[in-house]
C-alpha cells in the first residue's frame, strides 16, 4: 500500500475514534444527575446493584455502545472506501414487476433450502417497456461503491456482526436485489458495467481467520457474496493489508475510548 494512502487511512479512523469517544462522555457526564438516564436507572435497580459496580455499569453501557459504533464503524468503512472507489448514494431508476415477481421467486427458493447462486438474479432478463415512469423507484443505499477502473458496481449491505436471524438474512437479502434491479435498469445503456452485491461484516464474530458459520445468512448468501470481518476491510481498502492496518491503528486510537470509560466510571461510582 502507498504510504500515503495508509496515513489517510491511519487519520480516518484515529479521528473517528477520537470523535466517538468524546461523543459518548459528553453524553453520559451530561446524564449524571438525570434520575432517567442510561446509567442512573441501572444504579437504581437494586437487583442488578448487587452484583457490583463494574457489572451494573457496563451492562448499562454495552447495549447502546454496541448500536452506536457500529455506525462508527460503518461511517469509517465509508470513508475509507473514498480513497479508492467513488462512493455513491442513494439509486434512482425503475422497478418492473416482472422483476419484483423474480426476486420473490429467489427469495422462495432459498426459504426452502436451495443454495444461493449468483445467477439466480445476474443471468434474468425481461423486456423493457418503451415508457417505464409509472415503474419509476427510488432505494436508500447507505454502501454503494463504483470502481471507474473496473466498470464494477459493488452494492454493500453491512452488519457488524453479521449475527442474523432467518427474518433479518431474508430482508438484508431482498433489499440488496432489490438495488440490484433498479441499478441494473438505470444502466441499460450500459451494458459493459457490472454489478455485484455483497452481505458484510466488521468483525467475524467466531474469530478472524474462522469459519464464518452463520448458516441463517448463508441460507440466503452465495459464499462469493461474502465479506467477513477481514474481508470487508481489505475490500474497502482495495489492498490486502488492509485489515492490519486498519487494526493496529485501532489498537492505539482505542485508548480515547479507555480512558473516557475511566472517567466516566470515576464520575458515577
Amino acid at each position: 500500500m502507498e504510504e500515503n494512502k495508509k496515513k489517510a487511512i491511519q487519520q480516518i479512523i484515529d479521528s473517528n475514534i477520537k470523535s466517538f469517544a468524546e461523543g459518548f462522555e459528553l453524553r453520559y457526564t451530561s446524564e449524571v444527575n438525570d434520575p432517567d438516564g442510561v446509567i442512573n436507572r441501572k444504579k437504581n435497580n437494586c437487583f442488578i446493584a448487587e452484583l457490583g459496580k463494574e457489572f451494573m455499569f457496563y451492562s448499562a453501557f454495552v447495549r447502546s455502545f454496541d448500536s452506536s459504533f457500529g455506525r462508527i464503524l460503518e461511517n469509517i468503512g465509508n470513508s475509507i472506501a473514498k480513497l479508492s472507489y467513488d462512493v455513491r448514494g442513494n439509486i434512482e431508476s425503475f422497478l418492473l414487476p416482472q422483476q419484483s415477481q423474480h426476486m420473490d421467486y429467489i427469495i422462495l427458493e432459498y426459504e426452502r433450502h436451495t443454495k444461493p447462486q449468483i445467477t439466480d438474479y445476474n443471468t434474468f432478463n425481461c423486456m423493457i417497456p418503451a415508457d417505464t415512469r409509472s415503474f419509476s423507484k427510488s432505494h436508500v443505499t447507505d454502501h454503494y461503491f463504483y470502481n471507474v477502473e473496473k466498470k464494477e458496481h459493488y452494492l454493500i449491505e453491512l452488519k457488524s456482526g453479521g449475527d442474523l436471524d432467518n427474518k433479518k438474512a431474508k430482508t438484508e437479502k431482498l433489499a440488496l436485489l432489490q438495488e440490484y434491479f433498479i441499478l441494473k435498469n438505470s444502466l441499460i445503456d450500459k451494458p459493459e458495467e457490472k454489478i455485484k452485491l455483497y452481505f458484510g461484516t466488521a468483525y467475524n464474530m467466531y474469530g478472524e481467520g474462522m469459519e464464518w458459520k452463520q448458516e441463517r445468512g448463508k441460507q440466503f448468501f452465495a459464499e462469493d457474496e461474502l465479506l467477513i470481518g477481514k474481508d470487508y476491510w481489505n475490500f474497502v481498502c482495495d489492498d490486502e493489508e488492509g485489515f492490519n492496518i486498519i487494526f493496529e491503528q485501532y489498537k492505539q486510537s482505542a485508548s480515547y475510548i479507555k480512558e473516557a470509560l475511566e472517567r466516566i466510571k470515576e464520575l458515577y461510582f
